[in-house]
């Protein structure tokens, strides 16, 4: 546990400062906001990608959704603490420099980031404080499969990452990011939304039930907790889908026109 805390306290904020140190010499003419608005989503994509990795690894090696275990689902929890943390340093970092012009002092650089990232910063709280010590202590021996599932949700973040970086070096405008946005809801809607469904129905073919079935078959808390953990995800979706909707109505009025 210490090790793979340790391990994840050296890997994020390391790579952080590679990626802006690298930004900054390949992109001389970039701003400081554009490299650590680059800089922070590039981290979140390989953390996506390694959670990811970790999620497959666990579902396919369990065979038993209940009861089968395997070492990912516990020390990437681990791993992902030191991220959740950097992570509210990298957006205070960003909101800071964004504000830098205007010359606020901190206390209002804090509150301006935290009403700004309220949504996100409640995610990484909620993670930290409750989702944690459910995976690692209070679930027992029992559910490494749910766990890695809940891994792969990571997959649609890279595809959101790329579409912040296109927004923010304004290449909203290119087929790459009209392609990007359709990568972005597919996995968003596979990864973030039907993932509870597919969940569910793993378990009922294990136990021998129906998907309907499920939700009268398995304790009261875990319900409350899947649907706790979807919630803001259909929130997030639906922003996704009418900024979508915004998107292509906008390129075939252009073309119309």
């Amino acid at each position: 546990m210490l090790l793979t805390l340790a391990s994840g306290a050296l890997f994020f904020p390391g790579l952080f400062a590679l990626s802006i140190w690298a930004l900054h010499r390949l992109r001389p003419g970039w701003t400081e906001d554009d490299c650590l608005t680059v800089g922070t989503r590039l981290v979140s994509s390989v953390q996506a990608v390694l959670a990811t990795w970790a999620g497959l690894t666990v579902i396919i090696s369990c065979k038993n959704v209940v009861s089968d275990r395997h070492w990912l689902a516990t020390e990437y929890v681990w791993f992902l603490i030191p991220y959740m943390i950097y992570d509210f340093y990298a957006m205070y970092c960003c909101e800071r420099c964004r504000t830098k012009s205007q010359k606020l002092t901190r206390t209002t650089i804090i509150r301006n980031f935290l009403i700004e990232n309220r949504l996100m910063v409640t995610h990484h709280t909620v993670i930290l404080l409750f989702l944690v010590p459910i995976s690692q202590k209070l679930r027992g021996d029992l559910g490494d499969f749910f766990v890695g599932c809940i891994f792969t949700a990571e997959l649609s973040t890279p595809f959101v990452s790329l579409a912040r970086i296109m927004i923010q070096l304004k290449q909203q405008h290119t087929l790459l990011y009209k392609v990007n946005g359709i990568l972005t809801v597919t996995t968003f809607l596979f990864c973030r939304i039907l993932l509870f469904p597919f969940m569910y129905w793993s378990y009922g073919q294990q136990k021998g039930l129906s998907l309907l079935q499920v939700p009268f078959n398995i304790p009261l808390h875990c319900n409350m907790a899947n649907a706790i953990l979807i919630s803001p995800q259909l929130y997030w979706f639906s922003l996704l889908c009418k900024k979508a909707a915004r998107l292509f109505d906008t390129a075939k009025a252009k073309k119309d026109g």
